[in-house]
């Protein structure tokens, strides 16, 4: 079913900073939201899981850093047992042995506290978390900020393969447009708290129609990164 929210607006201190955008995601799509800092990307994020979630949807969100989603004093199996008990699920071995899989973390020790693991397989983790219950969309924050590139681009080719086959929406919120150039369907540019464009990837890379668009495109160097 297609993800689909009108109107979606925030202020702050009385001065908008998310003027009413409508957004529209189909199914298993993969959709980038880039601009630069300031821009709302983040502020356009949260109100579309909080609209959604309204909606009876089930959204799961992937915070920049593993820092966000994991408590220091406790093992990961807590954090794995509390992400079970927020959807409601049984604990099952066979689901999580199946994502663990996938995101290659399954040699984690579990009896550990998050600083027991790299930070590339806490995030991996968090990623993990997200994905339990099979949601309609998952929101990516600036997902790989704290990982070195190759992590990164590691990372993200294990998510890509495991949603291949599922119709779980990715919005992957970032303002690195190598990022996006690589991993997504679509692009949502946003400038002062607006949404000046959205196009095909390829459209907005190639002939940008906005300048802020013609601004994030203008710095090629990102076609060399691995992400």
């Amino acid at each position: 079913m297609t993800l689909q929210v009108t109107g979606l607006s925030a202020t702050r201190s009385g001065r908008p900073i998310l003027h009413p955008t409508n957004v529209k995601i189909e199914p298993g799509e993969r959709v980038g939201l880039v601009g630069s800092s300031g821009s709302g990307k983040s502020t356009l994020g949260h109100a579309l899981i909080d609209a959604l979630r309204t909606q009876g949807r089930h959204v799961a969100h992937v915070p920049q850093s593993p820092d966000e989603a994991l408590d220091p004093l406790r093992s990961m199996a807590f954090h794995w047992r509390e992400a079970e008990s927020a959807r409601d699920l049984p604990a099952d071995t066979a689901r999580r042995r199946d994502l663990f899989a996938a995101l290659r973390i399954e040699g984690g020790d579990l009896r550990k506290r998050p600083w027991g693991w790299s930070r590339g397989m806490q995030q991996r983790f968090v990623i993990a978390m997200a994905l339990i219950g099979t949601p309609d969309l998952l929101v990516m924050d600036e997902p790989t900020s704290a990982l070195d590139p190759v992590v990164a681009a590691g990372t993200m080719d294990l998510l890509d393969t495991y949603l291949a086959t599922r119709q779980t929406a990715l919005l992957l919120i970032t303002h690195d447009l190598g990022l996006a150039a690589k991993r997504v369907q679509r692009l949502l540019v946003m400038e002062g708290g607006r949404l000046v464009e959205d196009a095909a990837t390829m459209q907005v890379l190639s002939a940008p129609q906005t300048p802020a668009a013609r601004a994030l495109c203008a710095h090629r160097n990102w076609l060399e990164l691995p992400c």
